[in-house]
């Protein structure tokens, strides 16, 4: 699978050594015709890519083989050998580099591997540099080196403390603060990147006493990896069994940040974001932006301060692009991705937590009787949220018209059709779009009820499952 979100695929079966190989051919032969002029003309035209990857058994062996690949054309390539997607991001600008691979399938199960793909920026390519790149992908318009000028690889392992010196450094994070309440923090990082960097930081931080589960590095997730409820059941157990304050949850490649409260209800992915902008827009103010399947909580939370709130196409490349058209302060995605470009421009679970426990610290300062996460959590809108698959062997190639006859039987509601299909309702919306990382279409709604939500959300799988059988 193809998108602005990289290449990914089931190691030995899609993602094969082929695909790999020629994929990363294009990608250093993309970066050829982006290069500074120093690259083209000086005495030195090699490139500089930085690679990192998360913790899964084939990650090892797919970052030899693209590095080795990549010196092939002529690169010099710096290893971060285990490190989060943030964090090849800030290296890869950091050592102005040409560009960055990440080796990670972030939420997709462990068969999965994947490359993302980064520009000189740190940033992931858009959709127009990712149709520049397929075009030599596809046409195999490969510029290799000779043997005289091939590249190198070289290990970096200092970008962790990198990383979390910056954080440190924001100018909203108060680690007095923090310190001074006293936190017992759980720490899941479902064996991936995070599994040192997240506790670190928490110490760092000023949390009193990190606990921690699935957190050994092995890259066999114990669960699947997205952090939802129904996958939680064993973390909210340790939580209260270790009696802690809250429980931080990431993903494989720490890009998404979710917290468990201190009673075992989760917090919500959606308000890691809205929690986040609700704190750092006192700090800072402008507009904000997120994708069009987050809540309308941010929304609020943005008027509340005063503040525009706008919508991209679901992908940290589009939301990327918006935030930077309308300069925003702060943005990201409903699953627990916060960008802050203060930091850098990408999702970011470190910068994630930061915000959040000095936003818990400074609103405990404030509320004298009640200081668990839960009653902070009241402190913002209250949606609820649906999501659902559609399975699909193929993409249909009559979607546009299976979503126009939807459309047409709901002429009450706004249609957005940008990405996919949104209906939005007066006090509700739908949101139905294949997705980027998986071979299916992902339905979420969004009402001011759970059960109104879930039933939102059967409806318009069952519809769409119904248009796909019949059309």
């Amino acid at each position: 699978m193809i998108s602005v979100s990289g290449i990914r695929g089931i190691v030995g079966t899609s993602l094969t050594p082929d695909v790999l190989t020629t994929f990363v051919q294009a990608f250093a032969t993309w970066l050829r015709t982006q290069s500074r002029p120093e690259k083209t003309t000086g005495k030195d035209t090699r490139l500089k890519i930085v690679i990192g990857r998360d913790t899964r058994p084939t990650g090892a062996a797919v970052a030899g083989l693209v590095g080795s690949t990549l010196a092939l054309c002529g690169c010099k390539v710096i290893d971060l050998g285990i490190a989060t997607t943030p964090t090849v991001e800030i290296a890869t600008a950091a050592e102005q580099a040409d560009g960055g691979i990440i080796i990670t399938a972030s939420h997709n199960p462990v068969e999965w591997n994947a490359l993302k793909l980064l520009n000189r920026q740190g940033e992931f390519l858009n959709e127009h540099e990712v149709r520049q790149m397929l075009d030599i992908y596809r046409n195999e318009q490969f510029r290799l080196a000779d043997w005289a000028h091939i590249g190198s690889t070289k290990e970096n392992l200092q970008y962790d403390s990198v990383h979390i010196d910056r954080i440190l450094s924001l100018s909203s994070v108060d680690v007095e603060k923090i310190s001074a309440q006293r936190f017992r923090i759980l720490v899941d990082a479902v064996e991936g990147a995070g599994s040192s960097i997240v506790p670190e930081l928490c110490r760092k931080l000023g949390v009193e006493q990190v606990e921690t589960i699935f957190c050994n590095g092995t890259g066999i997730f114990p669960r699947n990896p997205e952090p939802l409820p129904e996958h939680m059941a064993a973390t909210v157990e340790a939580l209260k069994e270790k009696q802690c304050d809250l429980a931080i949850v990431v993903d494989p490649d720490v890009d998404r940040l979710a917290l468990i409260c201190e009673d075992g209800t989760l917090f919500g992915e959606e308000y890691s974001l809205v929690a986040c902008a609700d704190f750092y827009l006192q700090h800072k103010q402008g507009p904000v932006v997120n994708n069009l399947s987050s809540s309308r909580a941010l929304r609020d939370i943005a008027a509340r301060h005063g503040q525009a709130c706008y919508s991209a196409k679901v992908g940290e490349a589009n939301v990327i692009d918006v935030m930077k058209q309308q300069g925003a302060v702060i943005g990201g995605e409903g699953n627990g991705g916060i960008i802050l470009p203060e930091l850098h421009y990408g999702r970011d679970a470190l910068a994630g937590i930061a915000l959040m426990l000095q936003a818990f610290t400074d609103w405990r300062e404030k509320n004298v009787q009640n200081k668990r996460l839960s009653g902070f959590r009241k402190h913002f809108p209250d949606y609820f949220m649906a999501k659902q698959k559609v399975r699909l062997a193929r993409k249909p190639e009559n979607l546009d018209d299976i979503f126009s006859a939807i459309a047409n039987r709901y002429p009450e509601a706004a249609v957005n059709r940008e990405d996919g299909m949104k209906l939005d309702f007066p006090d509700e919306w739908v949101h139905i779009r294949p997705s980027n990382t998986e071979p299916v279409l992902r339905i979420y709604t969004e009402a001011k009820n759970r059960d109104r939500a879930e039933s939102l959300a059967e409806t318009f799988s069952q519809e769409i499952a119904s248009s796909i059988s019949t059309l």
